[in-house]
């Protein structure tokens, strides 16, 4: 599976492995092979670690919890006392591997290295001023959050591929339909 990366944050392209929530609920983290793929993927490592099936239960718990924190972030509400255990303990884990070589710098971990990364980001997500731009998709189906890091902070889709490209096309064709007065 290809994965989407629009966010420029990992823990808010990680978020979206369960798309349309509420709607459609489109799980994309189906089988273990799916965590490790998503992270090389997403450059946090470079060979796709061993995942079994309680690594895919704990990646998936550790990503709704994450987004209920960032739900909370953006709703301006409180987090619940699990979620945040949660992220913090998995933020405490190791980082995956550096090593420079002839042919550049090589990333490597196992899946609490990359739960890690994320966690982090996503605590770090909080302490940065980025928190201050989080902002839900206009989408109705998508729950993707973005930084908004437009000119106004006007911006409403996660990105215009997709989304943005949908309600465009959408807005075009009311106002063909329309009659011009």
């Amino acid at each position: 599976m290809t994965f989407e990366f629009i966010a420029d944050r990992p823990v808010l392209d990680f978020l979206p492995t369960l798309a349309e929530r509420g709607h459609a609920d489109v799980e994309q983290l189906t089988a273990p092979r799916d965590v490790a793929d998503w992270a090389v993927q997403a450059g946090i490592v470079e060979r796709a670690p061993a995942v079994d099936d309680a690594g895919l239960r704990h990646a998936k718990a550790l990503r709704e919890a994450m987004f209920r924190l960032v739900q909370a972030l953006i709703n301006g509400t409180e987090a619940a006392t699990s979620d945040r255990e949660l992220v913090n303990g998995a933020a405490a884990g190791p980082l995956p591997a550096l090593r420079l070589d002839v042919d550049g710098v090589h990333r490597n971990g196992d899946l609490t290295a990359i739960l890690t990364v994320l966690a982090r980001d996503c605590l770090e997500l909080h302490a940065s001023d980025d928190r201050l731009a989080l902002r839900w998709c206009a989408d109705e189906h998508c729950t993707r959050a973005f930084v908004d890091r437009s000119r106004g902070a006007r911006r409403r889709w996660c990105g215009m591929r997709g989304c943005g490209d949908r309600a465009k096309a959408a807005a075009y064709r009311r106002r063909q339909r329309t009659p011009a007065p």
